[in-house]
């Protein structure tokens, strides 16, 4: 008997808390180093009052960094929109792929992000879709 190993892939989406400075930069860069070290890759997308994110690895780990970031004093509200079981990665190696629509990149927010997630499950392809439009009106 064979068995596959198999990963979880969580999205969520809360709101910045008003009291709390975002500092993005520290952000990615703490989570970059957690998540490489806990095998956990996604995407974190943030409009300027919202975080939407996408977190697939090891279900343990998956559970211990959403327990992590609901408890954060800089999330509020995190709703938990979807977990489930896959048998590989939708975001390949990536450690914590970010977007930033205030970086003169030449793309829109909606462009690079449809770039990245084009092989991602239909359902979540829109959803994070439907997001990246909030990020470029």
């Amino acid at each position: 008997m064979s068995y596959a190993p198999h990963f979880d892939q969580l999205l969520y989406i809360s709101t910045a808390s008003p009291t709390q400075q975002v500092d993005l930069a520290a952000i990615l860069d703490l989570s970059r180093r957690n998540n490489r070290h806990a095998q956990i890759t996604g995407l974190l997308m943030f409009n300027g009052k919202r975080f939407l994110q996408v977190l697939e690895g090891p279900p343990a780990a998956i559970s211990a960094t959403y327990a992590r970031i609901a408890a954060d004093r800089r999330h509020r509200a995190p709703v938990l929109l979807a977990r489930k079981q896959i048998a590989e990665r939708e975001f390949g190696d990536w450690s914590m792929g970010y977007h930033d629509p205030s970086q003169p990149d030449g793309a829109s927010a909606y462009r690079a992000i449809a770039a990245k997630v084009e092989r991602a499950n239909p359902s979540l392809r829109v959803e994070l879709l439907g997001f990246a439009q909030q990020i470029d009106a």
